[in-house]
């Protein structure tokens, strides 16, 4: 529509979807009508974020509203709105939203740019070493910026681009081949995998922390400190490999590259010494890794264990105090805002699905389909993961696509004797790593892709080859690494 956000024939599919499920489509056996109902919102509202009808936290807005009205959840008008507005009060929301905000910090002091400076300056004598300069950029900041779209495209890519800019590489020249190329595909690669890091490293993590806890009965709660040691090994090993696997498919024209340290280094000389609040920005970092990591708690006791998000609070605060932000940074800090508003609508019509019973439903019509087979619970788990992470070719939004399916395919891989821990960490894993697949799979993928400097025949190859890549990595290093830890 002219003049507007809205995109009619995405919307109207969405309408179309929904009223044929709650009219045209009888429940299945098993499934009550409130439960059916709900489901036609949810689908509609999904088509809608993978078609883009509307901006995410406009559809979530009337998501809110439609479940509010219609009384799916609850008979009662009052209940009713308090189940809709349910989801603002799950604290790991404000944990994202607020994460964010302490991450406009990055920018605003200038420390993302140091960092990714410093790290060339340091390893910038060869084009794959720029690489795990990028790629060690990525891992610094992970833990502390939610927004992978804000992270890899918007900290990362502009010095990548400043980099091969430098040498000579442009999409417009037909020079990409030179450097930007391997660079543009490395940078994007890397952001996947720190993305599966840590559960503050992009936002929907702490969806699939609450989908687990709730499919097991909060029997597996999985902390900032179990997730980020979980994911430590083969994090590492997959980040390691992107760089020569990237090298070896698509090598660079350039592969030596003595100026770029020099580049790095006269950047970092413009930026001068580092200012009052890049300091401040590392001490809220450390004081954020410790107790999220829940240091405190392993060296004085239980007692001084420190909720996640309070931790994210107080990060905050401190950046109030000190002046580092203000409250106009805060208030501006739009994504933050949209964030919490259409993550609580989906994680209250995913904890409504569970509780009328229709994820129990789905998940067993899967597991009942895989147990057809006869495969022993080892081989319906990849056969679970693979669906689920390929499925991502017809999504364009991992939000979307975690809320849609992650709940079923984890219960039903319980259902068929797989570790709880151990499929709750792979399925966590893939959530992140599927974003590696096309140029759409992710925030960051547009903007990446949009420079030029990647065909879409190169994306798509570099992106089935590193899925395939990290996925073995993430099942059978991450399998064995947790197993060492106990995890199953």
């Amino acid at each position: 529509m002219k003049g507007t956000d809205i995109r009619v024939v995405p919307g109207l599919v969405s309408i179309a979807i929904i009223l044929l499920l709650w009219f045209a489509v009888a429940p299945p056996q098993g499934v009550s009508a409130n439960a059916w109902h709900l489901l036609a919102l949810f689908v509609g509202t999904v088509i809608a974020i993978i078609g883009k009808a509307m901006p995410i936290g406009a559809i979530a807005i009337l998501a809110i509203t439609l479940v509010a009205l219609t009384g799916v959840t609850n008979d009662s008008p009052s209940g009713a709105i308090k189940d809709a507005l349910s989801g603002f009060s799950n604290s790991l929301i404000w944990l994202i939203g607020i994460a964010i905000i302490i991450s406009r910090g990055l920018a605003k002091t200038g420390l993302g740019n140091r960092i990714g400076y410093y790290f060339i300056s340091l390893f910038g004598r060869k084009t794959i070493g720029i690489g795990y300069a990028l790629a060690l950029s990525e891992l610094v900041i992970a833990p502390v910026t939610p927004s992978n779209t804000a992270r890899g495209g918007g900290i990362i890519h502009p010095i990548m681009k400043s980099i091969a800019t430098s040498f000579g590489s442009s999409p417009e020249d037909g020079t990409s081949r030179k450097i930007g190329h391997y660079l543009a595909l490395v940078s994007y690669h890397i952001n996947p995998i720190t993305s599966a890091m840590f559960i503050t490293a992009t936002a929907p993590n702490p969806l699939i922390v609450k989908l687990i806890a709730d499919a097991t009965g909060a029997n597996i709660s999985i902390t900032w400190g179990t997730w980020a040691l979980a994911a430590l090994l083969p994090g590492l090993v997959c980040i390691a490999l992107v760089p020569l696997i990237v090298y070896t498919v698509y090598p660079p024209e350039i592969k030596s590259t003595p100026d770029a340290r020099t580049y790095a280094k006269s950047k970092l000389a413009d930026m001068g010494p580092m200012s009052y609040g890049e300091k401040v920005m590392i001490s809220v970092f450390v004081l954020l890794l410790i107790l999220w990591a829940g240091v405190p708690a392993m060296i004085f006791g239980a007692d001084y264990a420190v909720n996640t998000t309070a931790v994210a609070f107080l990060g905050l605060s401190v950046l109030l105090v000190s002046g580092v932000l203000n409250w106009q940074d805060v208030l501006q800090e739009k994504s933050a805002w949209d964030t919490v508003v259409w993550f609580s609508a989906l994680v209250m019509m995913a904890t409504f699905l569970n509780k009328l019973g229709l994820v129990s439903w789905f998940s067993g019509v899967v597991e009942s389909n895989i147990d057809h087979l006869g495969f022993d619970w080892i081989t319906s788990a990849i056969i679970l993961v693979a669906v689920y992470f390929y499925a991502h070719y017809f999504f364009a939004s991992t939000t979307a696509h975690i809320t849609a399916m992650f709940a079923a395919f984890y219960t039903a891989g319980l259902a068929l004797g797989a570790p709880p821990l151990y499929l709750g960490l792979l399925l966590a894993g893939a959530s992140s790593l599927m974003m590696s697949l096309t140029h759409y799979a992710t925030g960051t993928s547009p903007i990446v892709f949009g420079s030029g400097y990647v065909s879409m025949e190169n994306w798509w190859v570099m992106g089935f080859i590193m899925s395939v890549v990290n996925l073995t990595i993430w099942g059978v290093v991450g399998g064995l690494w947790w197993k060492v830890l106990g995890y199953w």
